[in-house]
């Protein structure tokens, strides 16, 4: 199919589809973060883990002398993107396909798996191993194989614990970030075939287990599935950085390659590569450069996978893309710095957003792709998932506003609202009472009440219902004891207004 067989834009799907994939949970942030806030081990897991990787990320940022001018430079390529993305789409298509390699275009999530699982059959292969990969996790690409009969299997460590251990990635970079290692030996323990039943918590140890496991799938399979970090337009050669070698096994062993890729994920040219391939790894892993960038460009006769297929998803992205400033959110290149210095992630972690994209980044993202269809939508409550301190920006290397979407996207959540909230009733009456000079005095004689309710302690804990929303997780200072008006009249009597 190519892009000019794709629908226009009155009819081409606005939002990712209900029901397909992992960029819906089952319930609210405020639902899901209480609940993880009373696992204690959970919190210590995260704290631990961002600790390190902002530390890491903080010493190999410091020794580069222009990384501002570089943040400027990934921003600027971005929005040059962005700005032309049907045309760079349409020639990485092009330079694909001239090299071998056979480009597939997936309106949404549906489409995407429904063609990946079409590829895979069409191999005759009823497995097939996989590279680290959001698309398809957005996706829910390993479920949909395996409803078709074929079993995928993860080989990034953190990804095969996540597998193993039937749960869901909790993180961009490091899915399994909130497991310790003596729960990941349990993992092993139970799920991983013949494992050694004396295995211990060493992480060597458990790096082994996990090697000997997986170099069995990487000799046996005749299917890889990966996604990609980028794509050049110029001459259609795919990258994909990583860390562990598992990807580089993927990507060159196996008789086919499908790589299913979102649209946004494509740079004009290979100069343009090399700006990111400066900030991601930095940004990321806190490492100057990944041990493993491997790239391909279509098929090369006698040499890795003879058969190529490129996959590129919109599921969503054309409706972002729409948006002038909330396209902003497509130039993220997954790099999860800003999960790593976020206050609220680092407290609640990544399962209490629903989305396979958590974090600041994610509670913009995610509301973005899906829509917010009402105030019951669990996506609704991401936006507020947010102190709006604006660490995530000062972090981002490609200098996301993240703290400006957010504001965005919660009054799109208010938009939404079909019936006023409490907040709603709140922000209407404070208008009414600000609004007049009359009415703004009678309020503020109103403050003793609060004074009387703070007792001793300074602080407001407990209002009666609908304020008790507010204090069941806030406390409240109590109003002072002079307000500025009274305070006016008594240092310059006779000139109060």
């Amino acid at each position: 199919m190519s892009t000019t067989d794709l629908p226009t834009p009155t009819v081409r799907p606005a939002h990712a589809p209900a029901g397909v994939g992992h960029l819906r949970g089952t319930r609210s942030f405020p639902a899901e973060a209480r609940d993880a806030l009373a696992d204690t081990q959970l919190r210590r897991n995260l704290g631990k883990a961002t600790g390190v990787i902002r530390a890491k990320r903080a010493a190999v940022v410091d020794e580069v002398p222009d990384w501002e001018a570089l943040r400027r430079s990934g921003s600027a390529i971005k929005a040059d993107v962005m700005a032309r993305l049907p045309e760079l789409l349409e020639q990485l298509e092009a330079a694909v396909t001239a090299r071998g390699g056979v480009v597939h275009w997936a309106r949404d999530a549906a489409e995407a798996n429904a063609i990946v699982l079409d590829l895979v059959r069409a191999t005759g292969a009823d497995e097939v191993v996989k590279v680290k990969s959001m698309a398809t996790q957005e996706t829910g690409l390993n479920e949909a194989l395996e409803a078709g009969g074929v079993a995928a299997w993860e080989t990034d460590l953190a990804e095969l614990i996540v597998q193993l251990g039937d749960d869901r990635p909790s993180h961009i970079l490091v899915p399994a970030i909130h497991r310790n290692r003596s729960e990941i030996r349990e993992i092993f323990l139970r799920e991983m075939p013949d494992v050694d039943p004396d295995l211990t918590d060493d992480p060597r140890r458990l790096a082994m287990a996990a090697r000997a496991h997986l170099r069995r799938k990487f000799l046996g399979a005749k299917v890889a599935v990966s996604g990609a970090n980028f794509a050049v337009a110029d001459t259609g050669t795919l990258s994909v950085v990583e860390s562990e070698g598992n990807g580089r096994m993927c990507l060159t062993l196996p008789e086919t390659l499908i790589t299913l890729m979102g649209v946004e994920k494509v740079v004009p040219t290979w100069s343009d590569l090399e700006v990111f391939l400066q900030l991601l790894p930095r940004s990321s892993t806190g490492e100057r450069m990944n041990p493993y960038t491997s790239t391909w460009t279509g098929v090369t006769p006698g040499d890795g996978p003879q058969a190529f297929h490129l996959v590129l998803m919109d599921n969503g992205r054309s409706g972002v893309l729409a948006d002038p400033e909330g396209r902003e959110a497509l130039h993220c290149i997954r790099c999860s710095a800003c999960l790593n210095v976020c206050p609220v992630y680092e407290r609640a972690g990544g399962h209490a957003y629903g989305s396979v994209y958590p974090g600041p980044i994610g509670a913009v993202l995610s509301p973005l792709l899906t829509g917010i269809t009402g105030e019951d939508d669990v996506n609704a409550s991401l936006p507020y998932a947010s102190s709006l301190c604006g660490a995530c920006f000062d972090a981002c290397p490609v200098r996301i506003d993240i703290p400006n979407l957010l504001v965005q996207q919660r009054a799109a959540s208010v938009e939404s609202h079909h019936r006023p909230t409490g907040q709603d009733v709140a922000m209407r009456a404070a208008r009414v009472a600000m609004t007049s000079a009359g009415r703004f005095r009678a309020a503020e004689k109103g403050l003793g009440l609060g004074r009387v309710l703070g007792g001793r302690s300074g602080r407001i804990t407990a209002l009666p219902w609908p304020a008790s929303r507010w204090t069941a997780s806030r406390d409240v200072p109590v109003p002072p004891a002079e307000t500025a008006r009274d305070w006016f009249a008594r240092t310059r009597p006779g000139r109060e207004r």
